[in-house]
């Protein structure tokens, strides 16, 4: 019976095992090499003494896959140290060979033609990854089966293994398949020992779910309550973080102020003024300009509040009435003024301000700021208590005194009733002795009308006041100032008067707009308040006090 010659083996053996760790190469080298001329018989001899050999119903197209084929059985039976090879080739022993297991799995046409005397496959702790090899299914005769220690991924083709009638026993330990139902799979798991699926990923892993239903449990809730405190602290403690069109840009609270101010520290300390401290801060959120920030000791009240206004550097009125003025310059700080007062009248009653020459001062651009506010709260007992927090715009007059003493019981009428009067007379001041509200006012009631042009600032005649507007004007400061209800004027009559005057000086067009009081809006709320200047004014004139 003709034979393989055992050279061509031995040669060949040669070739796989010094090219072991390269695929390429011995696929090349067995490429390579040619059947012998008595191959066929060779084949034909075994087929006749054992039918059941996979390559007996071979065609001549196949006789290069089963000669490369019966090459690699030779080699792969020596180095699984079966006793008798080839011809007893019994079992596929691979484990600890992650170079040499990978490259006979890619040898698919030895696969194929699997020797039937394969009963025992091991191809454990090779690092093989990716999909079960689907080609060992070939060795339908195979009794055992372990590729445990491995990377395998994927679905496990349980369906596949349950097909193999011999196969008794199965290890799939330790590898990453995907998880399976138990219901749909029962027979599968029952057919072998529960050690072949071991962290196999096959079988759910309870301690896992009971980790990750803990986790669920109690990690949602502290989730929610997480949220729901990190929404609480940005919408009422720091509402500068939110989106521009959610913000309330008048509106400041305690936790703002204190990371505008470094927590109040001394180096942001401008001033220690009695119960009051004035703190310099920015608020980095806004992009804006420092704001002064004053505020007492009981400051952390919970019914505390205060104003903010921008940090503006300039003068006050009665720096800014030394330089001579003129008339129109004189009368839009006023109307500015009124504006102001109409706004504060109509948003914030419950704050009272300063209008005194020396606490309204001037921007840059020569738009009137009140610098000086309170906070009048009512409590408990209806009693209205002045608030300790206040908050200013400007340094420039910290020797000026921040307390209200002095216009306390003075209403805001009457304050801008004294206010026009030193804007149009500007002689407070007599002999470098300054004069008291009492005696100022009664010197100009002294004079007025009779003796107008002695009560108008000489300097105020250079710039083209007329008499009928200086007795417009006299006559309308002494009317606010003048407290009995029969003379005093309303705020909306106020607002006539002084755009009635304004008019007279410059002709009303109809496009004017109210520029100086728009920019006296912005520096008090940050916002365009064009629009709500427009209606604001337009309610205070029909509202009758």
């Amino acid at each position: 019976m003709a034979s393989i010659s055992l050279t061509l083996l031995l040669f060949s053996a040669a070739s796989i095992y010094m090219h072991g760790v390269s695929s390429t190469s011995v696929i090349e080298d067995l490429n390579n090499l040619q059947p012998p001329p008595d191959f066929n018989t060779t084949i034909a001899s075994k087929c006749l003494n054992n039918p059941s050999i996979r390559y007996c119903d071979h065609t001549s197209a196949d006789i290069p896959d089963i000669f490369k084929s019966i090459i690699v059985a030779a080699h792969l039976c020596n180095e699984s140290k079966n006793p008798g090879c080839p011809d007893s080739f019994t079992m596929i022993d691979l484990q600890n060979r992650p170079k040499t297991a990978p490259l006979y799995l890619s040898f698919s046409f030895f696969w194929k033609y699997c020797p039937v005397t394969i009963l025992s496959i091991i191809l454990s702790n090779n690092s093989i990854d990716g999909a079960f090899p689907f080609d060992i299914f070939q060795c339908s005769q195979m009794q055992s089966l372990d590729l445990s220690h491995n990377h395998l991924t994927g679905d496990a083709p349980i369906e596949s293994l349950m097909s193999l009638p011999n196969l008794t026993f199965l290890n799939l330990s330790y590898n990453h398949f995907s998880e399976v139902k138990i219901s749909d799979t029962q027979l599968f798991f029952q057919h072998f020992n529960s050690s072949s699926f071991v962290h196999s990923g096959l079988l759910p892993d309870y301690h896992k779910f009971t980790l990750k239903a803990v986790l669920l449990l109690v990690g949602f809730p502290v989730l929610v309550i997480l949220t729901v405190g990190f929404w609480w602290f940005i919408c009422f403690r720091r509402p500068d973080y939110l989106p521009l069109f959610l913000r309330q840009r008048h509106k400041f609270t305690s936790a703002m102020l204190k990371a505008a101010t470094n927590g109040f520290s001394g180096r942001n300390l401008v001033a220690n003024m009695g119960d009051l401290e004035i703190y310099r801060g920015i608020h980095k959120r806004w992009n804006r300009s420092p704001d002064r920030i004053l505020h007492g000791k009981d400051f952390k009240r919970k019914r505390s509040r205060a104003i903010v206004t921008e940090w503006t550097d300039g003068e006050n009125i009665d720096t800014w009435l030394s330089y001579s003025p003129t008339w129109k310059q004189r009368l839009q700080v006023v109307m500015g003024a009124v504006e102001g007062m109409c706004y504060l009248y109509e948003q914030w009653p419950e704050v009272e301000y300063d209008l005194s020459t020396s606490s309204v001062c001037l921007s840059k651009e020569g738009v009137p700021l009140i610098s000086r506010f309170k906070v009048v709260q009512e409590d408990n007992s209806t009693h209205t208590q002045e608030s300790k927090i206040l908050i200013t715009a400007s340094l420039f007059f910290s020797t000026v005194s921040i307390d209200f003493s002095n216009s306390s019981g003075v209403s805001e009428i009457s304050q801008f009733g004294v206010f026009l009067l030193e804007i149009m007379a500007n002689k407070r001041r007599k002999n470098n002795i300054m004069q008291s509200i009492t005696e100022y006012v009664d010197w100009t009631s002294t004079n007025y009308p009779e003796n107008v042009w002695k009560v108008i600032d000489e300097r105020l005649k250079k710039t083209g006041i007329t008499e009928d507007q200086a007795t417009n004007g006299i006559g309308l400061a002494l009317m606010c100032i003048d407290r009995s209800t029969e003379q005093q004027p309303s705020l909306a009559q106020i607002a006539d008067a002084v755009t009635m005057l304004y008019d007279s000086v410059v002709p009303a067009t109809p496009n004017r707009t109210f520029v100086h009081s728009k920019a006296f809006l912005y520096k008090m709320t940050g916002e365009d308040c064009e629009q709500t200047l427009a209606d604001t004014r337009k309610k205070t004139v029909e509202h009758e006090l």
